[in-house]
């Protein structure tokens, strides 16, 4: 029987390495000395040492408490005192299992799939999820970008699954393929909006490559501000699908303009003490007071915008400086948010709202990128779960003032149709909760 994938049927790229399921650190940024683990949906084996079982059938209604200890870690489920282990597993036992994980001092996250947990330097815990890979790019979806049409989540799907398939070995000395922040890409929480899932699902297969067929960069930004950047005016190489373009799509969104003020005196000192600049000349003065970027530009009198920017915190290199002798102060004028390559999310969701095909939206911000469409990706795969999802939304708009209990969760939902149709049974819906499979109380 054909084994189909948790959300999708994932594909193999013009790269050779198959990646079905990735390992991503989570809390990545944050100091994790306790962690609480509850369960949403489903059960959990929990393991220890060496595959060692400590306890299975872990479900709703109990937790397991990790916490380190003399170099190892203390673990506990509900009373249930287990003593100390090197390493900590919770494996899900089927596929509709969902995990709430909550470290003592951070916003409780929920996710599918395992979760591996090991001791880390200073007494701390280091978190691994391990989970099915469509299902890690439906949460760096969700995390990345917002919007309401599926268009907007196919098109940030895609350019995040080239990214992944090109970097998957980015932690590898670290025992892990990403991080859960933005040095790789921002995974939050699982994916529980079902219009993500169906953009996400509508991507299926597609990567964006080069003309010789090499997974290509798909860095993206916030807003660009009007105009996006050059990559080498960022990052030194020159790319040739990461050209600067008009981009008209992003002005008047949330992020495309703003405004800083700085002392002159402030503003002065700091090219001459940091970058050496001879601010008592009339010439760099005027030219640090009256800076103006009708284009965008790489460097204001030889000092990198990119550095002035991060010095600065401002929002984008794409500024223009106009002293108020009135209050001789610096206005600095800014547009966009992020380092301005590549794809504009704002302006993608404007492009969308307009009717732009997400292909061609991606042949704007990314020049001369080509769509590349794995033929080993099911159409009949994606054509059915489009139209589960589809149906789900509809229902959902329906009743969208019910309380829905975990049952009705639409992960939950495509979950059951799926399951059932690897067993090549029929799913009728009203018929489901006579079956002993799914008896749980809810």
């Amino acid at each position: 029987m054909k084994r189909l994938l948790l959300i999708i049927v994932l594909f193999v790229t013009v790269m050779p390495a198959r990646a079905d399921h990735v390992r991503v650190r989570l809390f990545s940024t944050n100091s994790v000395s306790t962690l609480n683990v509850s369960f949403d949906l489903g059960s959990y084996n929990l393991y220890g040492d060496d595959g060692t079982l400590i306890e299975d059938l872990v479900g709703e209604g109990r937790s397991v408490l990790i916490r380190p200890e003399a170099g190892r870690l203390h673990v506990s489920v509900n009373d249930d005192d287990y003593g100390l282990f090197g390493k900590v597993r919770l494996e899900a036992t089927d596929t509709a299992c969902i995990l709430c994980i909550n470290p003592e001092g951070c916003k409780q996250r929920t996710y599918e799939g395992n979760l591996e947990v090991t001791p880390s330097a200073g007494g701390k815990l280091l978190l691994v999820g391990d989970v099915e890979f469509e299902t890690y790019i439906a949460g760096v979806v969700q995390s990345e970008i917002y919007g309401q049409q599926s268009d907007i989540f196919r098109i940030q799907a895609i350019i995040s699954r080239t990214w992944a398939l090109r970097n998957i070995g980015k932690h590898r000395a670290d025992g892990y393929n990403f991080c859960d922040a933005v040095h790789c890409q921002a995974y939050l929480n699982r994916c529980i909006r079902p219009d993500i899932m169906l953009g996400v699902i509508q991507s299926s297969g597609e990567t964006l490559v080069d003309s010789t067929g090499a997974l290509i960069e798909t860095p993206f930004h916030s807003n660009s501000g009007g105009q996006t950047a050059n990559s080498e005016d960022v990052w030194r190489t020159a790319l040739p699908y990461l050209r600067s373009v008009q981009d008209t799509f992003s002005l008047g969104m949330r992020q495309s303009d703003w405004v800083r003020t700085i002392s002159a005196d402030r503003w002065l000192n700091y090219f001459s003490k940091t970058h050496h600049l001879n601010t008592a000349d009339s010439a760099v003065r005027d030219s640090l007071l009256h800076f103006s970027q009708p284009v965008r530009q790489a460097r204001l009198l030889g000092v990198p915008l990119t550095r002035v920017r991060l010095d600065w915190q401002l929002k984008s290199t794409f500024f223009s400086a106009e002293i108020d002798s009135t209050t001789n102060n610096v206005i600095l004028t800014g547009h966009g948010y992020g380092h301005g390559v590549g794809l504009s999310q704002e302006g993608t969701i404007r492009m969308v709202s307009l009717g732009y095909t997400y292909d061609s939206i991606l042949r704007h911000y990314y020049t001369g990128a080509i769509l590349h469409h794995n033929p080993s990706a099911s159409l009949n795969y994606v054509e059915n779960y489009t139209a589960q999802l589809a149906r789900i939304i509809e229902e959902d708009s329906q009743r969208s003032t019910q309380v829905r209990s975990k049952k009705d969760d639409w992960l939950g939902r495509l979950f059951r149709i799926r399951d059932r149709e690897e067993r090549e049974e029929i799913y009728i819906e009203e018929e489901q909760d006579n079956e002993q499979d799914w008896q749980y109380e809810w």
